[in-house]
């Protein structure tokens, strides 16, 4: 089948070239899995706090959308001493900003749906009248098209190919379409079918397996099983891992299966314009046992410029991004792999494992690390503190032994975001560590974590 091709930049440090507009952009966290909400559910459940996280949005977006009138639409208040932060300390331009809940949201779009514009514009107030000509958010669903049509604007991606962007199935098979390697792969197309995919795996080598529903993010949408073969026990498998239809069954790569020595966990940063495909940083994801995802470092120790290894994942996420162009997606992503190295020392095999068709948990660290750092390196950890405490107090803490990373600073920790309770105390945070090495980013942790007079504990993003 012939395709088109659609160039493919690599930025070598700094940023590419991004949106020269102005934006409404909804923080639509909520709407992650396009209308399956006992997922949505059990991703509350899981996270916590997850009404905040569109915080993290907040010193980045004037740099994703270069236009003079851009809006963040949040589901909460953010921390008014971390917003003060951003420009005094920073130096950062920060978007206007307004307050719609998830419910409200979806509210909007059930109205424009139902005809109902004059009750969709109350609940949109001002932003119905924003000067701004496009329309962005998290995940672009059916809502946001509905709103952004109501409001004459038009949105930087579609609801379908923002959709199809995020299907790990989808992914699959171009994957294969494209002659790229895949780990062992088997369908489910319900619970029932699970058990011989499971036996199936257990024939092939496999001692784990794992399943993915075909949307998910957070580790929300993926179930593993610590045994493969036939007449093995299942958990529970919930209905909502086959909202969009089968569910994938694939073997667990791990050390000492197969050959395989080592595992890594790379994850190459995109940003897709309306002709071009530019990959602008590649970071080590820092994973749970379950593999969630708990944090980011660049670059990759393991990989070094000009290596094979190197050039081979940059090449499949170029052609994983083209896959991602064509279904109409635009906008930042992350194209997350698994490297295999072998235990003969050979070639590393490298497995495009998904795409996450968004702002990342990595997007915001890698944009803000190369607009203060272009050829540094980074850590971003999600902390947990051990008693809720104001913003500003928090900040003071790390500015008064010096950690706190001021605009022209070699190094230091930058707080991205707060999340908070309900009594609008910090109760976990996004942190960043810019320094010259990865080394030198975790020494910076770990130094603050022993000057700070509080407690706190590494947790999923």
């Amino acid at each position: 089948m012939h395709r088109s091709r659609i160039e493919v930049e690599v930025t070598e440090g700094g940023l590419p070239p991004f949106w020269d507009r102005s934006v409404a952009f909804f923080a639509n966290l909520l709407a992650l899995f396009f209308g399956n909400e006992s997922q949505t559910m059990v991703l509350q459940d899981a996270v916590g706090e997850v009404d905040s996280y569109g915080g993290r949005l907040i010193p980045i977006l004037n740099l994703l959308f270069r236009g003079s009138d851009n809006v963040l639409v949040l589901e909460r208040r953010p921390d008014e001493a971390l917003c003060e932060y951003f420009p005094a300390e920073l130096g950062l331009s920060l978007p206007k900003m307004q307050t719609l809940s998830h419910e409200e949201y979806l509210a909007a779009g059930r109205r424009v749906l139902e005809g109902e514009h004059h009750k969709a514009e109350e609940i949109l107030g001002e932003l119905a009248r924003h000067g701004s000509e496009w329309v962005d958010g998290y995940v672009t669903d059916e809502g946001l098209e509905r709103i952004a049509g109501r409001m004459g604007k038009r949105t930087i991606t579609t609801a379908k190919g923002s959709r199809h962007g995020n299907n790990k199935w989808y992914l699959f098979e171009a994957l294969r379409e494209r002659d790229l390697p895949c780990v062992e792969t088997h369908v489910a197309g319900s619970r029932d079918d699970v058990s011989e995919c499971l036996a199936r795996l257990g024939e092939a080598g496999f001692r784990e397996a794992v399943l993915k529903a075909q949307i998910g993010g957070s580790g929300i949408g993926m179930v593993k099983f610590p045994e493969t073969g036939r007449g093995v026990s299942m958990p529970p498998l919930d209905d909502y891992l086959f909202f969009e239809g089968p569910a994938m069954v694939q073997g667990w790569l791990e050390p000492g299966v197969g050959g395989v020595a080592r595992i890594h966990s790379p994850s190459v940063q995109m940003f897709l314009d309306d002709s071009r495909v530019h990959l602008f940083d590649i970071t080590e994801q820092i994973l749970s046992h379950e593999s969630v995802h708990e944090g980011n470092e660049s670059p990759p120790p393991y990989l070094v410029r000009g290596s094979a290894v190197r050039d081979e994942l940059l090449r499949q996420a170029g052609e994983a991004g083209e896959w991602l162009h064509e279904v109409g997606y635009r906008g930042t992503a992350s194209t997350d792999f698994l490297l295999a190295e072998p235990d003969n020392g050979g070639m590393p095999a490298v497995y495009v494992c998904e795409i996450n068709a968004r702002v990342t948990g990595a997007t915001y660290p890698s944009v803000l690390a190369r607009h203060f750092r272009p050829e540094g390196a980074w850590l971003l950890r999600n902390l947990r503190v051990s008693e809720p405490l104001e913003g500003d107090r928090l900040l003071e803490m790390l500015r008064a032994p010096g950690h706190l990373y001021r605009a022209g600073m070699e190094s230091g920790v930058l707080p991205v975001n707060f999340n908070l309770g309900q009594d609008g105390l910090v109760r976990k945070g996004q942190f960043l560590c810019l320094g010259e090495s990865p080394a030198e980013c975790h020494e910076l942790l770990k130094r603050a974590e022993e000057d700070l007079p509080m407690d706190w504990s590494y947790v999923r993003d």
